[in-house]
């Protein structure tokens, strides 16, 4: 079958983001000898006409749209970011007949109101590698879809629950021939990589476990260090694992940074760590293996906030890990969220003062919590009356505590103003 696939995504926030969830079913629905092309439009300009040369050209039988965010996650200036989706299904009906399939992270984690509100044919909830492509072998045949795992149709509810969670070593990695570099990205890019999939953490406002799992899967260090040596040998020399905690389990990280080291690729890395699982032999062999920054989740220098959270790390772990890094070189971007469950003046204040201490190179600041399906912080919401039984969350709702609203925007902006390093 002739398959196009769309990255729908166009906002930056952090980072200029390359699709690779997408480039992953490229590779596989390449593999299993469909006519696949990737078409990412971030920062293309005009979709309208991009969509209609490429489908004039490929003539595709099944268009699939990727939806990376849903909104930015943002209290304070939140935008809803699902309206261009919309418009690009509605320029591919224009420009194709093709059946349209949603997915990725964004769809994954509330497919049923997602395919409702995009109205497209159909969606892949969950890792599209397999899913996808049992969908494209069905519609090939004209076999019935009844038997897909992971599948969304509307007006009904995702098929057998979810997708199956695959071994990660039968997946393949990205293809570094799929990427499509925005122009004038230059050095801002950074292939994005995941090793490992599935977090056993249970933060209580995270939408992970959902997606992935709660049961850590991996990529053999030998083929992800070959798949870096691929995209080096294609001109990239920067990368980000988004695994959510590179450090665990701490054994494999130590393993992978040590292959690394040894393959002298000469790559800059960054990576998202845990506070926890981290000794000074795991801060050596990263900063030997090209590490050079991570983005170190810490949330709360609260010790009632982090037990509040779930959080499986205490203040003076987060001071050591956060001394360590600085040591070997290894820049540290710090993250606190503020208005959790419990959180006071108090608690605010000790949070600020204790990321102060750290003496960090950057640092982010996010105020309430968004609120995900089937996570511990939506019955937390649901039991203080928050929320409505019926609120499926695909328009953003937000967790702060109560007694916050008035003071701690504010005392966040004056606190910032005098620490460049600071953002929201």
């Amino acid at each position: 079958m002739n398959v196009l696939l769309i990255s729908a995504n166009t906002e930056t926030i952090n980072m200029v983001p390359l699709p690779l969830g997408l480039n992953c079913v490229a590779v596989a629905a390449r593999d299993a000898g469909h006519k696949v092309q990737l078409l990412d439009l971030m920062g293309s300009g005009d979709n309208a006409g991009i969509i209609q040369d490429v489908v004039q050209k490929l003539r595709p039988d099944v268009i699939g749209i990727s939806v990376r965010n849903v909104d930015n996650q943002d209290m304070t200036e939140t935008r809803f970011l699902l309206e261009p989706v919309r418009d690009i299904i509605d320029m591919c009906r224009t420009a194709s007949n093709a059946t349209i399939v949603v997915g990725g992270a964004g769809f994954s984690i509330f497919p049923e109101a997602v395919l409702r509100y995009l109205k497209a044919d159909m969606g892949i909830c969950g890792e599209g590698e397999v899913a996808f492509m049992s969908l494209l072998e069905a519609l090939e045949r004209r076999a019935s879809l009844s038997g897909i795992a992971g599948l969304c149709l509307p007006g009904g509810r995702v098929q057998m629950g979810s997708a199956v969670r695959t071994r990660l070593e039968t997946l393949p990695l990205p293809d570094p021939s799929l990427w499509s570099v925005p122009a004038g990205a230059g050095e801002e890019i950074w292939i994005p990589l995941q090793t490992r999939r599935g977090c056993p953490m249970k933060c209580i406002y995270c939408s992970t476990p959902a997606l992935e799992g709660t049961k850590t899967r991996m990529h053999p260090v030998d083929e992800v260090v070959a798949g870096i040596a691929r995209h080096v040998a294609a001109g990239f020399n920067q990368f980000y694992f988004v695994d959510n905690t590179f450090n665990f389990p701490p054994s494999y990280a130590k393993k992978l940074c040590t292959s690394l080291f040894a393959a002298g690729l000469g790559i800059r890395w960054r990576c998202i760590l845990y506070p926890g699982f981290v000794d000074e032999e795991m801060a050596l062999k990263m900063a030997e293996a090209g590490c050079v920054e991570v983005s170190l989740g810490f949330e709360s220098g609260s010790p009632v906030i982090l037990k509040n959270l779930n959080k499986k790390y205490t203040v003076d772990q987060v001071r050591a890990i956060s001394q360590l890094l600085s040591k070997y070189g290894i820049k540290r971007m710090g993250f606190l969220l503020l208005g959790g469950p419990g959180e006071t003046r108090e608690t605010a204040v000790e949070s600020l003062a204790f990321a102060d201490s750290l003496e960090l190179d950057m640092l982010k600041l996010t105020m309430g919590i968004r609120i995900y399906p089937g996570t511990a912080l939506e019955k937390i919401a649901l039991e203080e009356g928050l929320l409505a039984e019926d609120d499926d969350l695909l328009l953003p709702r937000f967790y702060l505590a109560k007694g916050l609203e008035e003071w701690l925007g504010p005392m966040i902006r004056k606190w910032m103003a005098e620490r460049p390093y600071c953002t929201m």
